[in-house]
Order: C-alpha cells, then sequence, then structure tokens
C-alpha cells in the first residue's frame, strides 16, 4: 500500500486569503490537519479544543477552525485541526465526504463518492 498526496486551496471562511496545499490523503484521519505554518498564514483561529489520540497512544489537545477547500474542482467547508509545526498536512475522512469524494485503495486515487439518500413512506 502507498501513500496518496493530492494538491488543494484552502481558504478561511469569509475570507479571501488562500494556500495551496499539498495534503497526505488519510482516510483513516476524521479531521483534515494543516501544520502551523499553513493555518498562521491563513489567519485561522481555534474556534474549539479537541483530545486526539496518536498511534502510540499519546493523547494531545489541539485547536480545531473551519475553511474551505478546492480540491478537484469540488468546494466544501470542513473542520480543520489547527497543527503544529511537525504536523503534516493531511487530508481526512470528514473533509472527503463533504467534498463528495473517496479514496480508492486499489489504485490510491480520489474518486467521486456515491451520494446515497434515503426516503420514508408515508402512509395514509
Amino acid at each position: 500500500m502507498g501513500l496518496t498526496y493530492i494538491e488543494g486551496t484552502v481558504t478561511p471562511t469569509g475570507r479571501r486569503r488562500a494556500r495551496r496545499v499539498r495534503f497526505l490523503v488519510d482516510s483513516g484521519a476524521v479531521y483534515s490537519v494543516l501544520p502551523r505554518l499553513e493555518w498562521k498564514a491563513l489567519g485561522l483561529k481555534p474556534e474549539r479544543r479537541l483530545e486526539f489520540v496518536l498511534a502510540d497512544g499519546t493523547t494531545l489537545t489541539r485547536g480545531v477552525s473551519e475553511c474551505t477547500f478546492d480540491l478537484e474542482g469540488r468546494r466544501a467547508t470542513s473542520p480543520v485541526v489547527l497543527g503544529e509545526t511537525e504536523d503534516e498536512a493531511l487530508l481526512g475522512a470528514v473533509t472527503l465526504e463533504t467534498l463528495g469524494l473517496l479514496l480508492n485503495p486499489l489504485n490510491r486515487t480520489l474518486q467521486p463518492m456515491r451520494m446515497v439518500l434515503a426516503r420514508t413512506t408515508r402512509t395514509p
């Protein structure tokens, strides 16, 4: 299994300032992550703080904000973890799903997601 990277543009909600970012696609991560250099340049500020657990069991707390992601001709707003300098830019499952994309595990490419709705049947 290989690593998949994709470039996209990130813009703070309601602002014009944007940054081009190279993301590691991590469908096992819930939220996307921006390293400190990137989110500081965008002027993002934490809107809330959440606790995260690393693969080795270490827990840490990070700020979370929101921004707009532009990837492969799709645009959507998604939560983003405000990482530290050593954190890598990750594209997580929430952002992928919000954009209507999924990671094909066989060829490691992003593909459109089949969007499903449910209907209830009303009986009079």
